[in-house]
């Protein structure tokens, strides 16, 4: 079996409807349901809770029980079903309700996929992890531009409906062979060696963490309200999803490139260039209100997203055991993915009330932190490789 195709194709699939999911869910719920910008906040931020207790607790546990494939299998499978639900949600409590369910499934297929791509790679039977993570970057792009093309004709119903066909095909490949190492059952031996604190006890894990979940958490705005703020500065509705996905053009040229060109950078220094192009990148958006000059931010999002997820995974791939790297993901989807953004998300609403540009400015409270705490963890990096160098020589001699 050729691993390499087979991690892209599950990438490129799953990304699909993440392409669908995170730009547009916001704007189907206002636009479609009828719910407010308040109300939409609200959803999206619960749902945001329960996608980091589905990741961070029942994640880990049940990939410490269950094989890799299984696990993307009854995620897939509870999605599709979540999103049936739905559609019949004509009220605010029942559409809560459903996107609640939503993220309890749904979400967990973005660190159970990272995981089967980091024991792969661990494993040798992956050489490249961001030449597979491109094709989840295409996939995001192709499902924007197909569902552009038809919203503009259909209006925004379509939203749900393209997500649920692009979910259904996920749910298909699922049932299909995988890599023998992702279908074999954990051993006992790696679910003693669980615990989620010992891997606080791995070297800088905890300084690693927090970085990243303040360099995803300056995402919330531009996630939930990138959508409307760019109605609201008139962007041509046609043309609104060729923009937003001028990020994830970024994004795939980044993931294209990273394994040549970025292999001898450290983590560290990944995370600080990360946290300075996502702090220029909102400045602009704030600064300069016009389509023009947010098509130019955009393509920061090699830096503020592609490159520091990058630069998590080399150090997980470096630093996390095999059995580890489930715990290590879920804690990463949970707190940087899911809770972050959540409490990021309401600020952002509050901001976005006062002033939409405000939502965009308000992130550089995390992306200034980040950059500092990169640049320290740079710094221990360099100390450690100056210490490992003495250490060579004094035992050469």
């Amino acid at each position: 079996m050729n691993t390499q195709r087979w991690m892209s194709s599950r990438f490129f699939s799953f990304y699909m409807t993440w392409g669908i999911f995170l730009p547009y869910w916001t704007g189907w719920m206002i636009h479609v349901k009828g719910i407010t910008v308040e109300q939409a906040s609200l959803i999206m931020s619960l749902g945001l809770t329960a996608r980091g207790l589905s990741t961070l607790v029942a994640f880990p546990v049940l990939s410490g029980k269950f094989s890799s494939k299984t696990l993307l299998k009854v995620a897939a499978i509870g999605t599709l079903i979540a999103i049936a639900c739905c559609i019949p949600a004509g009220s605010f409590s029942s559409l809560l309700a459903a996107t609640i369910l939503l993220h309890f499934f749904y979400p967990t297929l973005m660190p159970a996929l990272d995981s089967a791509a980091g024991v792969l790679v661990q494993s040798n039977q992956l050489r490249h992890y961001g030449k597979s993570r491109l094709w989840g970057s295409i996939g995001f792009v192709a499902s924007g531009m197909i569902l552009t093309a038809f919203t503009g004709a259909f209006e925004d119903t379509l939203i749900l409906w393209g997500l649920l066909l692009a979910t259904l095909v996920f749910v298909c490949l699922t049932f299909m062979r995988a890599p023998d190492v992702l279908s074999e059952k954990p051993a006992a031996t790696q679910i003693q060696k669980g615990g989620l604190l010992a891997l606080f006890r791995i070297k800088h894990f905890g300084l690693v963490l927090i970085i990243v979940i303040l360099l995803q958490a300056a995402h919330a705005s531009y996630y939930n309200y990138g959508y409307i703020f760019l109605q609201a500065i008139h962007a041509p509705k046609y043309l609104i999803g060729v923009i937003i996905n001028i990020a994830v053009m970024a994004e795939i040229i980044f993931f294209s490139i990273a394994d040549k060109k970025f292999h001898k950078y450290s983590a560290g220094a990944l995370l600080a260039l990360a946290a300075l192009g996502s702090s220029v990148r909102w400045i602009l958006v704030f600064a300069f209100p016009n389509v023009i000059v947010f098509c130019l931010a955009q393509t920061l999002h090699a830096f503020s997203f592609a490159m520091g997820h990058y630069a998590f995974m080399k150090y997980l791939i470096r630093n996390i055991p095999h059995a580890q790297i489930p715990k290590a993901q879920g804690i990463y989807s949970a707190l940087a993915l899911s809770w972050s953004t959540a409490v990021f998300t309401i600020f952002g609403g509050y901001l976005y009330q006062i002033e939409p540009r405000y939502a965009f400015l308000g992130m550089i409270v995390c992306t200034i932190p980040s950059m500092l705490l990169a640049l320290l963890y740079r710094k221990l990096e360099l100390k450690k490789k100056s210490v490992q160098s003495i250490s060579y020589i004094q035992n050469e001699a």
